[in-house]
């Protein structure tokens, strides 16, 4: 009787404490549902904003070739003749798909072999001119892209007797890639080794390493996410390259899928083939989505590197 006695009087605390709580919860009031709508329909537009293109670019891949202007917004009939006619012997574009993966591919791996050995060279090493080479390096980047084609374009065409002629080849296409895939790769990978204690290599020195087995072994996968995001971002640019592309490959077996999309033709010659393109381009898309919605949490860790103290 007593030992129930003491129990009651907590109980109630407790429910006082409870009701207590929902008491004096904030309400909410007109301000706070009208914030609330007014964010979800922010989200809605931006995502309404960011899918329409690509939905629009899928339907028109699926209607008919005739109805290639049409303004519904669904495919009536479907018809799948647009990505029959993409790959027509005509427009030559499982090719131009090859260059295309040659190009990115190799331009993906050479940033990297280059970009990991001056970011972590910049993040380690002590010198009075660091600041003013990041700046350089990341300046470089600026520049617009058409401002080099000019320079180039006589280099690579045989102009100068010093240098050979590198029109219609692969290099013409992977060198000056480099110049905007480099900047990034080493202004990225820098700010992720300097967040890697030094710690942690002279510790695997001590164990026996030495200084490349321990950035191979212990720095480098610790910088994967760095890495990743690097390398996924520079091959999305110079898988939609466009420009360059266009200016030094002309050989109709050496052209980018992007070039190739860009001049196809329809069945007499000057009508547009809205069609085909839109599958051209759905084709072109599809690889890069599949990479990004594969990668995307290293893609979010190697771009917030960093960021947090």
């Amino acid at each position: 009787m007593t030992s129930a006695t003491a129990t009651a009087p907590k109980k109630q605390a407790r429910v006082s404490a409870a009701e207590l709580a929902v008491l004096n919860k904030p309400t909410r009031d007109w301000k706070w549902w009208l914030g609330k709508i007014g964010t979800v329909a922010g989200m809605g537009f931006i995502v309404v904003y960011c899918i329409l293109p690509f939905y629009w670019m899928v339907i028109s891949a699926f209607r008919l070739p005739t109805m290639g202007q049409s303004t519904d917004f669904w495919p009536n009939p479907a018809s799948l003749e647009n990505f029959q006619a993409v790959f027509s012997p005509v427009n030559n574009f499982g090719r131009s798909l090859l260059n295309s993966a040659i190009v990115s591919i190799s331009t993906t791996v050479l940033t990297l072999l280059f970009g990991i050995i001056a970011a972590y060279a910049l993040a380690r090493l002590r010198f009075w001119a660091k600041g003013l080479v990041l700046s350089i390096i990341i300046g470089c980047s600026m520049f617009p892209g058409i401002t080099l084609l000019v320079p180039l374009l006589k280099m690579f065409s045989g102009y100068y007797d010093w240098f050979p002629n590198w029109m219609n080849t692969y290099q013409a296409l992977i060198v000056p890639s480099l110049s905007f895939g480099l900047p990034l790769c080493v202004w990225n990978l820098t700010a992720f080794f300097r967040q890697l204690p030094v710690e942690l290599e002279q510790a695997a020195m001590v164990d026996g390493c030495t200084p490349g087995q321990a950035f191979r072994i212990i720095i480098l996968p610790l910088a994967a996410p760095g890495v990743f995001t690097t390398a996924i971002l520079t091959f999305i640019a110079v898988w939609n390259e466009f420009l360059i592309a266009y200016t030094f490959n002309q050989d109709k077996d050496m052209k980018t899928a992007t070039v190739a999309m860009a001049q196809f033709t329809g069945s007499l010659g000057f009508n547009t083939p809205y069609g085909s393109i839109m599958a051209a381009g759905v084709l072109l898309t599809i690889p890069l989505l599949i990479m990004v919605l594969f990668f995307q949490r290293r893609i979010v860790a190697g771009l917030t590197a960093g960021g947090v103290k």
